[in-house]
């Protein structure tokens, strides 16, 4: 068995990562896939696995379309158009924090006058990245549909014809970073990120407004490029294993380790395909949304 033909598994990691925690908290994931292959399947000497965290999303779909990615962790929107572009085969969905489900939200600063999505208009907001489903898709959704807000091309565009200035951070902690340096009157996010942050601290730089619930949790995606027998494999690794793959390099649970936290945001995976995010699809497909998002 061969991934890529280079003689390993190749994991990508989206932006939402922090670089720096890449190693202490995927590490065990990787060495998973990597033990687990090994043992149960042939593969060549030297068979290894690597992890690499893309630029952005699109970055990560296009990498398994190009087979340079085996498989990867992404956001549901960017796993269903990498579905739609045929870069991309859902494998798992992922649980956290208790729920196969999570939140989009959007903030502003605690002292702005803005009470609604309505009042965005004429405003600047960050989004995380143009494939987030929490940190753009579902908001600018809400902006149009309840808000009335005039969205113009986003999130395709460049968003000059819409009624909001729009600007993409490169990560969910990275809007919320540009509301609290004052760079932008609103910021779109996943749910998570006051666990992030803080919650002490995000509350004093902001004061969330809106919601949406119910996103599909993320997906875990492999490259198209991938046969059955190597698509399954890299399934069943995760399936099969222990929850300590999911407790970071101490294999322990954080608790109230605040020096070193290095437990995943998730901690079990299910069976998944495309259809566990349609309703995502069918938000993409009302902001008329499609592949051509890969060239923004």
């Amino acid at each position: 068995m061969t991934f890529g033909g280079d003689g390993e598994i190749n994991m990508g990691v989206s932006p939402s990562v922090p670089q720096d925690n890449l190693i202490q908290q995927y590490g065990p994931i990787r060495d998973r896939l990597q033990s687990y292959v090994t043992e149960n399947y042939e593969v060549p000497d030297g068979f290894s696995a690597s992890m690499f965290v893309g630029n952005n999303y699109s970055a990560i779909i296009q990498a398994l379309g190009q087979g340079t990615a085996d498989i990867a962790e992404t956001g549901p929107f960017a796993a269903a158009l990498g579905v739609k572009s045929g870069n991309a085969d859902v494998i798992l969905q992922r649980k956290g924090y208790g729920s196969w489900t999570y939140v989009s939200q959007i903030a502003t600063a605690p002292d702005s006058d803005i009470e609604s999505l309505a009042d965005l208009s004429g405003k600047r907001v960050s989004f995380s990245d143009r494939l987030s489903t929490s940190g753009c898709l579902y908001p600018l959704y809400d902006m149009k549909t309840e808000g009335n807000v005039n969205i113009g091309d986003l999130p395709e565009g460049t968003g000059a014809n819409a009624d909001i200035e729009a600007t993409f951070a490169g990560g969910h902690p990275a809007s919320y970073e540009l509301l609290a340096n004052g760079r932008v009157d609103a910021a779109a996010m996943g749910g998570f990120v006051p666990g992030i942050i803080g919650e002490d601290t995000f509350q004093e730089n902001a004061r969330l407004f809106h919601k949406h619930e119910g996103l599909p949790r993320a997906p875990i995606v492999v490259s198209t490029e991938l046969g059955d027998t190597a698509s399954s494999a890299l399934q069943q690794a995760f399936l099969e294993a222990s929850e300590t793959i999911y407790l970071g390099a101490d294999g322990e649970a954080d608790g109230d380790d605040e020096e070193n936290p290095d437990d995943l945001w998730f901690t079990e995976v299910r069976e998944a395909d495309v259809e566990t995010y349609r309703n995502v699809i069918d938000v993409a497909n009302e902001l008329g949304v499609n592949e051509d998002i890969f060239q923004s």
